[in-house]
Protein backbone atom coordinates (compact mmCIF):
# COMPACT_ATOMS: atom_id res chain seq x y z
CA UNK A 1 0.00 0.00 0.00
CA UNK A 2 1.66 3.33 -1.10
CA UNK A 3 1.63 6.89 1.17
CA UNK A 4 -1.58 7.96 -0.89
CA UNK A 5 -3.85 4.68 -0.32
CA UNK A 6 -2.48 4.71 3.58
CA UNK A 7 -3.58 8.81 3.87
CA UNK A 8 -6.88 8.14 2.13
CA UNK A 9 -7.87 5.29 4.20
CA UNK A 10 -6.78 7.34 7.43
CA UNK A 11 -9.13 10.35 6.63
CA UNK A 12 -12.22 7.67 5.67
CA UNK A 13 -11.65 5.94 9.45
CA UNK A 14 -11.26 9.57 10.62
CA UNK A 15 -14.47 10.05 9.16
CA UNK A 16 -15.55 7.42 9.82
CA UNK A 17 -15.21 8.62 13.84
CA UNK A 18 -16.22 11.82 13.70
CA UNK A 19 -19.85 10.79 11.99
CA UNK A 20 -19.83 8.32 15.14
CA UNK A 21 -19.40 10.82 17.32
CA UNK A 22 -21.68 13.45 15.89
CA UNK A 23 -24.79 10.20 15.54
CA UNK A 24 -23.92 9.59 19.71
CA UNK A 25 -23.90 13.05 20.88
CA UNK A 26 -27.28 13.47 19.13
CA UNK A 27 -28.38 10.57 20.68
CA UNK A 28 -27.13 11.47 24.04
CA UNK A 29 -28.64 14.95 23.70
CA UNK A 30 -31.99 14.33 22.71
CA UNK A 31 -31.68 11.93 26.01
CA UNK A 32 -30.82 14.74 28.02
CA UNK A 33 -33.70 17.22 26.67
CA UNK A 34 -36.13 14.24 27.50
CA UNK A 35 -34.65 13.76 31.19
CA UNK A 36 -35.07 18.10 31.37
CA UNK A 37 -39.09 17.29 31.65
CA UNK A 38 -39.05 14.00 34.12
CA UNK A 39 -37.91 16.23 36.61
CA UNK A 40 -39.42 16.27 40.61
CA UNK A 41 -40.00 18.21 43.33
CA UNK A 42 -37.48 17.53 46.49
CA UNK A 43 -38.96 17.69 49.85
CA UNK A 44 -36.21 20.01 51.17
CA UNK A 45 -36.25 22.66 48.60
CA UNK A 46 -39.06 25.52 47.57
CA UNK A 47 -41.84 23.88 44.73
CA UNK A 48 -40.18 26.05 42.38
CA UNK A 49 -36.96 23.98 42.27
CA UNK A 50 -37.15 20.66 40.75
CA UNK A 51 -34.51 17.92 39.98
CA UNK A 52 -33.71 16.41 36.78
CA UNK A 53 -30.13 14.32 35.57
CA UNK A 54 -30.75 15.97 32.46
CA UNK A 55 -26.58 15.99 33.16
CA UNK A 56 -25.91 12.30 33.33
CA UNK A 57 -26.10 11.76 29.11
CA UNK A 58 -23.59 14.30 28.83
CA UNK A 59 -21.45 12.99 31.46
CA UNK A 60 -21.24 10.08 29.00
CA UNK A 61 -20.34 11.65 26.81
CA UNK A 62 -17.76 13.26 28.17
CA UNK A 63 -16.20 9.84 29.47
CA UNK A 64 -17.02 8.16 26.08
CA UNK A 65 -15.97 10.75 23.04
CA UNK A 66 -14.09 13.85 25.08
CA UNK A 67 -14.83 16.52 27.41
CA UNK A 68 -15.70 18.68 24.39
CA UNK A 69 -18.59 16.42 23.16
CA UNK A 70 -20.30 16.55 26.75
CA UNK A 71 -20.21 20.15 26.43
CA UNK A 72 -21.96 20.22 23.31
CA UNK A 73 -24.55 17.92 24.60
CA UNK A 74 -25.26 20.20 27.62
CA UNK A 75 -24.94 22.79 24.99
CA UNK A 76 -28.05 21.30 22.48
CA UNK A 77 -30.25 20.23 24.73
CA UNK A 78 -30.31 23.96 26.36
CA UNK A 79 -30.88 25.49 22.12
CA UNK A 80 -33.65 23.01 22.38
CA UNK A 81 -35.34 23.75 25.57
CA UNK A 82 -34.83 27.21 24.21
CA UNK A 83 -38.11 26.36 21.68
CA UNK A 84 -40.54 26.18 24.47
CA UNK A 85 -38.65 28.72 27.61
CA UNK A 86 -40.50 30.14 30.10
CA UNK A 87 -36.97 32.55 31.57
CA UNK A 88 -36.54 33.85 27.89
CA UNK A 89 -33.10 31.86 28.02
CA UNK A 90 -31.70 33.15 31.29
CA UNK A 91 -32.72 29.60 32.72
CA UNK A 92 -30.97 27.88 29.62
CA UNK A 93 -28.07 29.35 29.65
CA UNK A 94 -27.56 29.04 33.21
CA UNK A 95 -28.60 25.26 32.88
CA UNK A 96 -25.87 25.05 30.50
CA UNK A 97 -22.77 26.80 32.58
CA UNK A 98 -23.98 24.58 35.16
CA UNK A 99 -23.91 21.90 32.99
CA UNK A 100 -20.53 22.52 31.20
CA UNK A 101 -18.66 22.95 34.67
CA UNK A 102 -19.67 19.41 35.84
CA UNK A 103 -19.38 17.44 32.56
CA UNK A 104 -15.75 19.52 31.59
CA UNK A 105 -13.46 18.71 34.28
CA UNK A 106 -14.62 15.38 34.73
CA UNK A 107 -13.63 14.65 31.38
CA UNK A 108 -10.46 16.01 31.50
CA UNK A 109 -9.65 14.53 34.12
CA UNK A 110 -11.03 11.05 32.90
CA UNK A 111 -9.59 11.23 29.91
CA UNK A 112 -6.04 12.27 31.12
CA UNK A 113 -5.90 9.00 32.48
CA UNK A 114 -8.70 6.64 31.70
CA UNK A 115 -9.44 4.41 34.44
CA UNK A 116 -12.05 4.05 36.99
CA UNK A 117 -10.50 5.74 39.89
CA UNK A 118 -9.68 9.24 37.45
CA UNK A 119 -14.05 8.43 36.87
CA UNK A 120 -14.86 8.96 39.96
CA UNK A 121 -12.22 11.78 41.30
CA UNK A 122 -13.44 13.67 37.70
CA UNK A 123 -16.79 12.97 38.63
CA UNK A 124 -16.89 14.18 42.28
CA UNK A 125 -15.10 17.28 41.38
CA UNK A 126 -16.69 18.30 38.92
CA UNK A 127 -20.13 17.81 40.94
CA UNK A 128 -17.99 20.48 43.34
CA UNK A 129 -17.83 22.55 41.11
CA UNK A 130 -20.43 22.78 39.29
CA UNK A 131 -22.25 23.28 43.09
CA UNK A 132 -19.75 26.39 43.64
CA UNK A 133 -20.50 27.55 40.17
CA UNK A 134 -24.72 27.45 41.11
CA UNK A 135 -23.63 30.69 43.51
CA UNK A 136 -22.67 33.13 41.09
CA UNK A 137 -25.07 31.28 38.09
CA UNK A 138 -28.20 32.12 40.41
CA UNK A 139 -27.54 35.28 42.66
CA UNK A 140 -26.78 37.14 38.81
CA UNK A 141 -28.54 35.24 36.81
CA UNK A 142 -31.44 33.57 37.79
CA UNK A 143 -33.29 34.69 40.55
CA UNK A 144 -32.73 38.45 39.59
CA UNK A 145 -35.62 37.18 36.32
CA UNK A 146 -37.61 35.17 39.44
CA UNK A 147 -37.74 38.76 40.80
CA UNK A 148 -40.13 39.62 37.84
CA UNK A 149 -42.68 36.62 38.32
CA UNK A 150 -42.33 36.29 42.49
CA UNK A 151 -40.95 38.99 44.82
CA UNK A 152 -37.53 38.74 46.81
CA UNK A 153 -39.27 38.60 49.89
CA UNK A 154 -41.82 36.00 48.56
CA UNK A 155 -38.68 33.77 47.64
CA UNK A 156 -37.01 33.81 50.97
CA UNK A 157 -40.14 33.06 53.33
CA UNK A 158 -40.03 30.33 50.77
CA UNK A 159 -37.27 28.69 51.97
CA UNK A 160 -37.58 30.25 55.45
CA UNK A 161 -40.44 28.06 56.20
CA UNK A 162 -38.10 24.90 55.51
CA UNK A 163 -35.79 25.55 58.65
CA UNK A 164 -38.03 28.35 60.61
CA UNK A 165 -35.33 27.39 63.21
CA UNK A 166 -32.51 29.41 61.60
CA UNK A 167 -31.42 32.81 60.17
CA UNK A 168 -32.03 32.41 56.23
CA UNK A 169 -32.94 35.74 55.84
CA UNK A 170 -30.90 36.66 52.44
CA UNK A 171 -31.21 35.46 48.65
CA UNK A 172 -27.00 35.20 49.34
CA UNK A 173 -28.18 32.50 52.52
CA UNK A 174 -30.70 30.61 50.76
CA UNK A 175 -28.23 29.56 48.05
CA UNK A 176 -25.22 28.49 50.13
CA UNK A 177 -27.15 26.96 52.49
CA UNK A 178 -29.78 25.13 50.36
CA UNK A 179 -29.09 25.78 46.49
CA UNK A 180 -25.65 24.76 46.47
CA UNK A 181 -25.62 21.66 48.55
CA UNK A 182 -28.34 21.07 46.53
CA UNK A 183 -26.59 21.14 43.15
CA UNK A 184 -23.92 19.15 44.64
CA UNK A 185 -26.04 16.00 45.67
CA UNK A 186 -27.48 16.47 41.86
CA UNK A 187 -24.10 15.82 40.32
CA UNK A 188 -23.35 13.21 42.49
CA UNK A 189 -26.82 11.61 41.58
CA UNK A 190 -25.75 11.77 38.09
CA UNK A 191 -22.02 10.92 38.24
CA UNK A 192 -22.78 7.63 40.94
CA UNK A 193 -25.73 6.15 37.64
CA UNK A 194 -22.86 7.45 35.26
CA UNK A 195 -20.01 5.30 36.96
CA UNK A 196 -22.64 2.24 37.10
CA UNK A 197 -23.71 2.01 33.96
CA UNK A 198 -20.47 3.18 31.56
CA UNK A 199 -18.69 0.19 31.33
CA UNK A 200 -21.81 -1.39 29.90
CA UNK A 201 -22.45 0.56 27.62
CA UNK A 202 -19.27 1.97 26.53
CA UNK A 203 -18.78 -0.57 23.60
CA UNK A 204 -21.98 0.84 22.12
CA UNK A 205 -21.21 4.45 23.35
CA UNK A 206 -18.01 3.92 21.45
CA UNK A 207 -18.52 1.62 18.26
CA UNK A 208 -15.96 -1.00 19.93
CA UNK A 209 -16.80 -4.55 19.02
Amino acid sequence: MDSTQMTNGRAVMKSRVNVRKMTVTAMLSAIAFVLMFLDTAVPIMPSFIKLDLSELPALMAAFALGPVWGVIVCLIKNLLHLLMTQTGGVGELSNFILGAAFVLPAGLIYHHKKTKKNAIIGALLGAVIMGAISFPSNYFIVYPVYYNFMPKEVIVAAYQALVPFANIDSIAKCLLFFNVPFTIVKGLLSAIITILIYQPLRPLLKGNN
